[in-house]
């Protein structure tokens, strides 16, 4: 089931925004405003599922140390904060086989199996993974200056395809061979 979250709510705030300047002939207004919403609905995706999957992985190591704050404190402060970015092949890959191997290479064949096995589960990886890159590329490559191709809409749909990866990942790493 989908659950909206604040970036549904920022998606459809812009998009009102930019819609009230269009019949009042603000062209450039218009404009200039859906270039800074692109940018910022990019990030606030790409933040929101940073936020998410550290979750994720922070409940998962308390799950599987019975609740030991020691474990889940070690694993927060030298593989989790700070280390996110590190956990995915943002420039040269559309899947997470990166992250899913961070869990060793049973775990890996296992899942990358079933996201072969599972086109929604594969295509949401890939809008997930497309997101990350681009959010890499508009912060790393002058974010004033940074051009971005897809239009606010375009990049919502592939906010919400990415979402699937998100919602089922606890699933995912629930259900995984100990």
């Amino acid at each position: 089931m989908y659950v909206p979250t604040e970036v549904d709510r920022l998606y459809e705030e812009s998009s009102g925004l930019i819609n009230f300047l269009s019949p009042t002939s603000e062209i450039s207004f218009q404009s200039m405003a859906g270039d800074n919403f692109r940018k910022v609905l990019l990030l606030a995706a790409a933040s929101f599922f940073e936020y998410r999957i550290c979750e994720i992985v922070t409940e998962f190591f308390r799950i599987r140390s019975n609740n030991s704050t020691m474990v889940v404190n070690f694993l927060r402060n030298k593989a989790i904060s700070r280390q996110y970015h590190s956990w995915f092949d943002w420039d040269n890959s559309t899947n997470a086989n990166k992250f899913f191997a961070l869990f060793g290479d049973e775990f890996k064949a296992s899942i990358v199996t079933r996201v072969r096995e599972t086109p929604d589960l594969k295509l949401a990886i890939e809008a997930f993974m497309e997101i990350g890159r681009e959010r890499n590329k508009l912060v790393h490559q002058n974010f004033a200056t940074f051009s971005m191709e897809k239009s606010l809409s375009e990049i919502f749909e592939r906010y919400k395809q990415a979402r699937h990866f998100i919602d089922v990942l606890p699933t995912i790493l629930a259900g995984s061979a100990h």
